[in-house]
Order: structure tokens, then sequence, then C-alpha cells
């Protein structure tokens, strides 16, 4: 992805945008470094060389998980839906749905900022005026 990371003009984006889209970049490098020792380990018939490879994708599942938990720290929305899926037991598409159902909902009726928002959710209290 290199430098090339940013759909905006990086000059126009605050510095906390730019850091968030860093570490988003830094996760899919990471997935992607994962996925290529699974191939590599997939056809590698020597073991010591396996051995060598296997703990590298180790490396890169370990800077994944943290890229992973600073982001869900920085979007708390992202957070609780993660909460919803992450080491549970069924069905992972039908806990991904409620998750998202129930934080979705519960941000809105608290007037919450949504993933990535810098609002404070005030726009959300207009209708509820009485």
């Amino acid at each position: 992805m290199g430098f090339d990371q940013y759909h905006e003009p990086p000059g126009e984006l605050p510095e906390e945008t730019r850091t968030f889209a860093r570490v988003c970049a830094s996760l899919t490098e990471e997935a992607e470094a994962i996925g290529w020792y699974e191939q590599r380990l997939a056809v590698e018939p020597e073991r010591e060389a396996l051995a060598v490879m296997r703990d590298a994708q180790g490396e890169e599942f370990k800077h994944f998980s943290m890229d992973l938990e600073l982001l869900l720290r920085r979007t708390p929305l992202w957070r609780e839906i993660a909460q919803g899926i992450l080491f549970q037991e069924g069905d992972v598409v039908e806990h991904g749905e409620e998750a998202e159902e129930e934080a979705v909902e519960g941000a809105a009726a608290r007037g919450a900022p949504l993933a990535g928002s810098t609002s404070l959710g005030i726009g959300s209290l207009q209708g509820a005026r009485s």
C-alpha cells in the first residue's frame, strides 16, 4: 500500500485520522503476510524451514492482533460489534448480524457517534425535541 494509503489529501486529514489509516494499512499488511506464510507452509517439504516459517507466521499474527486491538480501542462501536462476534460458539454470520444491529441501535439510542465520526452525536438529538 505504501504512501498511497489515503483517499483524501493527507494534508487535509487530522493527525488522528492519518494514524488510524496507518494502523489500518498495517493490519492489511499483516493479514497478507499471514496468508503468504500459509501458502508457503502448505508446500514446504523441509521440516526445519517449516518450523522457521511457522514461527514467522506466528509473529505476523501477533502483530495483526495488536493492530486490531488498537483499532478496536479507538473505535468503540467496532469494539462492541467485535465482542458480539469474537470467541462465540455458533454461526459467525448470525452473531455478526445480531452484534451489528444491537451495537448500532445502542449507539443511536445513546446519541453516540458512529464509527469514524468525530461528531458528539448532538445532531441525533434534533428529532428528540418535545
